[in-house]
C-alpha cells in the first residue's frame, strides 16, 4: 500500500498560510512576527526536512523489521485505519510528554520551544537530531501490533499537518471543540513558560489524552502565555538553536561526580542538578502552587 506524504503535500499550504498570517500581523496586535526569529524557524524546518530525508531509510527499515514479527495481520481489517488514528495519537502523546520529562529527548525537542514568538512559522521550527535520539521507538509498538508501517507514517504526517494551524495567537477558543481537539488555546499553554502552564497539553490531535492522564491545563486570560524556554537562548543562530542543549548536557556530564549524576544529567528531568541549584519544571510548578495557596490563605484571613 502506497500513501502520499501529508507533510510533503501540505508544504506549499504552510508557506501560503505563513505569508497570510504575516500580512494580518501588520494589522493586528494579537499576532507578532520578528524577521530574524522567523528566518531561524524556517531554516530549522528546512534542515529537518533534509535530515529526515537522509535518515528515512533507517526508520522505515526498522519499522519493516518489527512488522515481520507483528502480533496480528490487520492489513485487511476495515477498522484498522480508525485504530491507527487513535493509536498514533496516543503514541504521539507519550512521545511528546516524555520529550519534556527526559533530557535525552528534550535536547532535541527544545528546538521547537526556543522561539519567544508564537505564530505559524514557529510550527516549522523543528529539530535536526530527533531521529538520532531514537524518538521513533514510541511508534514501534503500533507496527508490532500489526498496523502497517506506511499507515503509521501516514497518520504521523496527518498529526504534524494538523498541528501546524494551532501555532497562532489569531484564533481564540473554539467552544465545544476545546473538549476533544487540540486547539490554538490549548497549544499556547503548551508553549508557555508561565509556571501555571509548564509541562502541560502534550496533545497531537486529540486533547482527550491530557484530560485523562492529568496533564491538561486551560488557558487563563488573567495569565497570558509567555513563550520560549525558561533559560532564554538569546540567539537566532540555527547551529546554536539545534545543538545548544546537547552542548550543555556534555558539559554537565563532564563535571559529574559519579555515575548517578551522569545518568540524571542524561535521562533525568531537564533542569535537574545534584545540589538543587537549578530547577526542573515540576519544581517550578510546585513552588508556584505553594505560593498560590499561601496567597489565598493570606487573603482569606
Amino acid at each position: 500500500m502506497t500513501l502520499a506524504d501529508p507533510v510533503e503535500l501540505a508544504t506549499p499550504f504552510f508557506a501560503l498560510m505563513v505569508m497570510l498570517e504575516m500580512f494580518f500581523a501588520r494589522r493586528s496586535s494579537s499576532i507578532r512576527y520578528e524577521t530574524r526569529d522567523m528566518t531561524a524557524s524556517l531554516l530549522m524546518g528546512f534542515g529537518n526536512l533534509i535530515i529526515g530525508a537522509l535518515l528515512a531509510g533507517f526508520i522505515i527499515s526498522t519499522y519493516q523489521a518489527i512488522y515481520t514479527v507483528r502480533l496480528f495481520d490487520l492489513t485487511h481489517a476495515w477498522w484498522m485505519f480508525l485504530l491507527a488514528f487513535f493509536a498514533e495519537d496516543f503514541a504521539y502523546y507519550w512521545f511528546h510528554r516524555i520529550s519534556h520529562e527526559r533530557r535525552w529527548f528534550w535536547a532535541s525537542h527544545v528546538v521547537h520551544h526556543s522561539s519567544q514568538h508564537y505564530n505559524l512559522s514557529t510550527a516549522l521550527r523543528q529539530t535536526w537530531t530527533g531521529t538520532l535520539t531514537f524518538a521513533f521507538i514510541f511508534w514501534l509498538p503500533l507496527v508490532w501490533l500489526g498496523i502497517p508501517p506506511e499507515i503509521v507514517l501516514f497518520f504521523s504526517g496527518i498529526s504534524l499537518v494538523y498541528q501546524f494551524w494551532i501555532h497562532t495567537e489569531a484564533i481564540d477558543r473554539l467552544g465545544p471543540l476545546e473538549w476533544v481537539l487540540n486547539t490554538p488555546s490549548h497549544h499556547r499553554v503548551h508553549h508557555a513558560t508561565n509556571p501555571r502552564y509548564l509541562d502541560a497539553n502534550y496533545a497531537g490531535v486529540l486533547i482527550i489524552w491530557d484530560r485523562f492522564f492529568g496533564s491538561f491545563v486551560a488557558e487563563c486570560k488573567e495569565d497570558p502565555p509567555e513563550y520560549g524556554i525558561i533559560k532564554r537562548l538569546g540567539t537566532f543562530n540555527p547551529l546554536r538553536i539545534a545543538f545548544h542543549e546537547w552542548a550543555e548536557m556534555v558539559r554537565d556530564v563532564r563535571h559529574a561526580q559519579n555515575h548517578r549524576e551522569v545518568f540524571h544529567y542524561i535521562f533525568g528531568a531537564p533542569g535537574w542538578s545534584p545540589d538543587g541549584s537549578r530547577k526542573t519544571a515540576a519544581q517550578l510548578k510546585a513552588e508556584w502552587r505553594a505560593e498560590q495557596i499561601s496567597a489565598q490563605k493570606t487573603s482569606s484571613t
